[in-house]
């Protein structure tokens, strides 16, 4: 099995499902993956710690830039948001 693969498919879909707060202007995603991964996305600094009780994650800069780029490859080019 090849985690890399997981881990960016895992972050194109966190991208599909992804808004940005309003007061904060911060993107964020439903964290409703497999919780290795999303541990091993933290770990990369891609996005923000998934072990606590809010039900979703923040992006870093570096991982909505990445998100996109995965996005883009797996499934087409995304519409700006």
């Amino acid at each position: 099995m090849n985690k890399d693969k997981i881990d960016e498919a895992v972050l194109a879909l966190l991208y599909l499902g992804h808004w940005r707060e309003s007061r904060t202007s911060v993107a964020c995603s439903w964290k409703s993956f497999d919780w290795d991964t999303m541990g091993r996305l933290h770990e990369k600094g891609l996005i923000s710690n998934p072990a606590t009780k809010a039900k979703s994650v923040a992006f870093s800069d570096e991982g909505l830039r990445r998100a996109k780029e995965a996005f883009d490859r797996l499934f087409g080019e995304a519409t700006p948001t």
